[in-house]
């Protein structure tokens, strides 16, 4: 972990972090998703930094150390797309390998399907490509499903604003490492829904916890809900949604994201591969949502064995 470097990059007048490691040709972008930050892919980073690859791992615009917008109720999946593409110029990088979890996924879906000449593949776990058109996870689902909440403009700052930073990564961490949907009573906070004396899962520790509750004390939570909870409607509202690229799925059979009504039929019907036609899933039948940090090894391994296949 001392190898990773770490460097600002200027885009839109925001400083966006990046941390890096290994100086290989082949270049590996690692995306983070919510509540994380790019430490979520420290692992990985290692793994295929010494396999002789390029890691590099950007904190989205408002989360980590980079940067807020001005107006955090603004950005969209759009901004996250631009800002791949800012970073790839300015790091000089003509094609790269994409690796996203959770709303990172599916930026890495929409950078591949928008500058398919600059990239070479794409990896991504638990979360699918999806067609062209409006993502609405809400439907079949009630009042108190976590996006639900989370998509309603000061309820969840409400919610998180009661407790420290660090506690809020917690519970998150905790609810989003079960396999039932996160849902909460209508005269219940979706925070409630963790007590306080439950322990992190076994493979996050309190110096994990403490890497993210420090920067999420300056950072708050405002433009993480903004992307990716009130913007995922619009993200594939696109004319064409098909990438050209190779493409791995990791499939964390224990998400409870394969609980979203359709979802886990989606993925397991192959219709996905009617956007991805050049689509490898894998399934991990202990695979939780965090399953690049809870399955560390199995994860550096599936995507080593990608790499070398497509370099």
């Amino acid at each position: 972990m001392d190898q990773i470097q770490h460097k600002f990059i200027k885009v839109e007048g925001l400083n966006l972090h990046i941390a890096e490691i290994g100086t290989g040709p082949n270049v590996v972008v690692f995306l983070h998703g919510f509540p994380e930050i790019w430490y979520s892919w420290r692992h990985q980073m290692v793994a295929v930094a010494n396999a002789g690859f390029r890691a590099i791992a950007p904190d989205c615009r408002g989360y980590g150390l980079s940067d807020p917008p001005a107006e955090p109720e603004k950005p969209s999946f759009k901004d996250t797309v631009n800002d791949i593409l800012a970073i790839l110029d300015h790091l000089g990088l003509t094609k790269v390998f994409l690796a996203g979890t959770d709303f990172g996924a599916l930026s890495a879906y929409l950078f591949a399907i928008q500058y398919p000449e600059r990239v070479s593949g794409v990896i991504t776990t638990g979360v699918p490509c999806f067609p062209p058109g409006p993502l609405d996870f809400n439907i079949g689902l009630p009042e108190g499903f976590y996006v639900s909440r989370f998509q309603q403009p000061g309820r969840a700052e409400a919610d998180f604003g009661r407790l420290e930073a660090k506690t809020v990564v917690r519970n998150i961490y905790i609810l989003f490492s079960r396999s039932e949907v996160p849902i909460a009573s209508e005269n219940q906070e979706v925070m409630d829904l963790v007590d306080a004396s439950t322990p992190l899962p076994p493979w996050f520790t309190e110096e994990d916890l403490a890497a993210y509750g420090a920067l999420y004390e300056k950072s708050g939570f405002q433009t993480a809900l903004q992307i990716p909870y009130r913007s995922f409607r619009d993200a594939f509202n696109i004319p064409e949604s098909k990438v050209k690229a190779p493409a791995l799925l990791i499939v964390d059979d224990k998400d409870y994201i394969l609980k979203f009504p359709g979802m886990d039929d989606y993925i397991r019907s192959g219709k996905t591969k009617k956007y991805v036609p050049k689509l490898e899933t894998v399934h991990l039948p202990e695979g939780t949502h965090f399953v690049q940090e809870q399955l560390s090894e199995e994860v550096n391994q599936l995507i080593l064995n990608f790499l070398n296949k497509h370099e």
